[in-house]
């Protein structure tokens, strides 16, 4: 067997320059959500999508991904905005406003029993990407290494102590919102191809494993992108060959990873 005839197909090499433009964003912007504890907050982004494609339908626009990442940015500003106040049941707040989008965004879609339509993107379809999709996600991809370049020392003094960012005249607010934007943007983009079901898992599952082994900031993030780009291109390979979705072979990948990650850091203590 031809290990790299999976090549040969042109829709193959779309997934895999998808996935080694995906993947390393998730690794990367998964670091922060892990220590920022916004795991609600990404899974909440994602099951809104529902919600944005039935405001696109109730809205006559053609396309769904517009109206996907309108409501996902206006959401993920409305979920950063409660979960600055501080407040005990923030997550229980953000999860209500989560499962009423949700709903809304299933009422909608089911009318008539049409729901069918958009059943895919519940585990997603990363073969099905098109050239002017992956440019979509190479501007995101730039966008966010430079945000990242000029902000991550901010955004990891927010994450250690938020007043103490504040009194050090950091504008908390402002890059905490660049952020948020930035992780609905990313995972509005990539659901068509990851899905819904599971996006949240990919971007959460590389950078806990890399948690697991690492001691220190640089190999926290270095091993997030190992482990995020190799269950990515790993399972797109095994998912052509057993044909299984990719998305949810990645993931159980990823799941993979953490576990072994988790022991060897339990038994390395």
């Amino acid at each position: 067997m031809d290990i790299t005839s999976w090549l040969d197909y042109g829709f193959m090499r779309s997934a895999l320059v998808a996935i080694l433009i995906i993947t390393p964003l998730f690794g990367l912007l998964g670091t922060m959500i892990v220590n920022k504890k916004m795991a609600y907050f990404s899974d909440a982004l994602g099951h809104s999508a529902l919600t944005g494609i039935a405001v696109g339908v109730v809205c006559g626009i053609p396309d769904t991904t517009i109206s996907m990442v309108i409501f996902a940015v206006f959401f993920a500003l409305l979920l950063n905005k409660i979960g600055s106040m501080n407040m005990a049941s923030t997550d229980t707040i953000i999860s209500v406003f989560s499962s009423c989008s949700v709903a809304i965004g299933l009422a909608i879609l089911s009318k008539g029993g049409n729901f069918s339509k958009y059943s895919s993107i519940l585990v997603g379809d990363v073969l099905s990407i098109t050239t002017k999709e992956i440019g979509y996600l190479l501007v995101i991809f730039l966008v966010t290494i430079v945000f990242w370049g000029v902000a991550f020392n901010r955004l990891n003094a927010i994450c250690i102590h938020r007043a103490l960012a504040k009194s050090k005249q950091i504008p908390v607010h402002l890059i905490e919102n660049i952020f948020a934007v930035l992780v609905a943007l990313i995972v509005t983009l990539s659901i068509k191809w990851v899905g819904i079901l599971i996006i949240n898992a990919l971007l959460i599952l590389p950078a806990a494993s890399a948690r697991n082994i690492s001691v220190n900031m640089r190999e926290y993030h270095l091993f997030s992108l190992i482990f995020a780009v190799f269950s990515g291109v790993l399972g797109l390979f095994v998912s052509y060959y057993t044909n299984v979705a990719t998305g949810p072979m990645i993931v159980i990948l990823a799941s993979v990873i953490y576990f072994v990650t988790f022991i060897y850091g339990r038994t390395k203590k």
